[in-house]
């Protein structure tokens, strides 16, 4: 499972979206919007009167938590709630226009550890919830080896983590049925759930388990909530996208977007494109660039051929002559791989290695169990002949180890193409060791 972090905004967005399936029985306003500056905000206002009519949240929506401890939630002014758009809007103004050094530890309230410091670009609003301690419930669930795992407190808020020993953990098998899943759970609702919500938070805990499961989530949280009668408040949610279900999950999930954590660096349009069409994709596609100048570059079939690969090539010729790390698999089509491969070289291609060396093109895996390779290849193929004169110019020598369905034909079709176009190249079935490729690679 490939977990890819959403923003708060978009996870709350997607249970609103089918929030009268799962959760029948509740209430949801789902009042809430993002937005990056304060005349965002303003203008936001002409359309969502609930901004000018109550009084707001606001605080950052950048995939960290421990915002609160960080002192960055605005929830008032002078008294809790009596935070105005104005006010917010111009709060917002002034959190984004210089960097904040964020902690993502702590020991009570005191920070342990390297702060992270970057700008912060989006922001959260929405309207301010009059509640007690008392009423703010934990609720989770996410994945643990074979099981599907729903975790469940009373003692909700920013201490639940110092009351961890407060929280139910409840264990199902991936072939648990919906019977058993709603009547484990009524049965292992947290003794100190107030008397009056006991009902209410099964009957929720149920549609939010069932909705986790449906909705393709790798991990979803919701701390706290607040249960008043059958009206729920999210006040806060963090939330990971199964994104190997992102082709089939278009129309529920909508637009979402797969941010940069808060102090990582921005990815780049490559990066984001082969992340694009991962999500259209029953295949994997995925990129990450390490060092563009760097001399060494992998096209890798699958996961743990990219693993093994990139460790050879850290081994024997050291970190720093790796230009990326991933893969493709999944059984691609010749389009998609063409598309990865056109990547690849493009940024290959931008510049001579600086010691004046041949660069590397290793593309390898293991052997395939379904993936025809000759249709990826064919691929690959189509990404040399648009490639060809500057894989010269800059010079790149290729090796390639691959087996599976249709091997031999792919290897034959590969090294043709590579020789028609004047292609420095040497071919290998599953006869040669998976990593042998790279010694030889280095040895010449």
């Amino acid at each position: 499972m490939a977990q890819k972090a959403i923003r708060e905004f978009d996870a709350k967005s997607i249970l609103a979206k089918h929030w009268d399936k799962y959760f029948p029985g509740f209430s949801y306003a789902y009042e809430t919007i993002m937005v990056q500056n304060g005349s965002e905000l303003t203008k936001a206002a002409k359309e969502k009167t609930w901004l000018k009519e109550k009084a707001l949240v606001a605080k950052p929506d950048m995939l960290f938590g421990k915002r609160g401890k960080n002192g960055l939630v605005l929830f008032k002014d002078s008294k809790p709630g009596d935070v105005s758009l104005a006010k917010a809007a111009s709060w917002i103004d002034e959190k984004s226009s210089q960097k904040q050094s964020v902690s993502f530890s702590f020991e009570g309230d005191t920070p342990t550890g390297e702060p992270k410091v970057d700008m912060l670009t989006h922001f959260i609003v929405e309207p301010f919830t009059p509640h007690s301690q008392e009423e703010e419930y934990y609720i989770s669930a996410t994945c643990v080896g074979d099981d599907d795992v729903l975790y469940m407190s009373a003692e909700g808020g920013m201490e639940v983590e110092e009351n961890w020993d407060k929280v139910v953990e409840v264990k199902f098998p991936i072939t648990a049925t919906e019977e058993e899943i709603a009547e484990k759970i009524k049965k292992s609702i947290p003794k100190d759930v107030a008397k009056h919500d006991k009902d209410a938070f099964a009957e929720f805990a149920i549609g939010f388990f069932k909705a986790y499961r449906e909705l393709n989530f790798a991990y979803l949280e919701i701390n706290p909530f607040v249960l008043q009668g059958k009206k729920v408040e999210l006040l806060d949610m963090v939330a990971k996208l199964d994104d190997t279900a992102g082709f089939m999950m278009r129309d529920e999930w909508g637009d979402v977007e797969y941010p940069t954590s808060f102090g990582m660096e921005e990815k780049s349009p490559e990066v984001l494109a082969i992340e694009d069409a991962d999500s259209k994709s029953g295949a994997s596609l995925k990129l990450t660039i390490l060092k563009p100048d760097a001399r060494i570059w992998t096209m890798v079939a699958g996961g743990g051929a990219s693993v093994v690969y990139a460790d050879t090539i850290a081994d024997l010729a050291g970190i720093e002559d790796l230009a990326n790390y991933g893969e493709y698999s999944g059984g691609p089509t010749t389009s998609e791989t063409k598309f990865y491969a056109e990547t690849i070289l493009d940024l290959m291609t931008r510049s001579k290695d600086a010691k004046g060396r041949d660069k590397v093109l290793i593309i390898g895996g293991a052997i395939a169990n379904f993936t025809d390779v000759a249709k990826t290849f064919t691929g690959i193929i189509q990404a040399f002949d648009n490639y060809a004169d500057k894989m010269k110019k800059v010079g790149i020598k290729i090796y390639v180890r691959r087996g599976g369905p249709n091997y031999e034909k792919g290897l034959k079709d590969i090294k043709e193409a590579a020789d028609r176009l004047g292609l420095y190249i040497e071919v290998y079935g599953p006869e040669t060791h998976v990593t042998d490729i790279v010694r030889m690679a280095l040895a010449k």
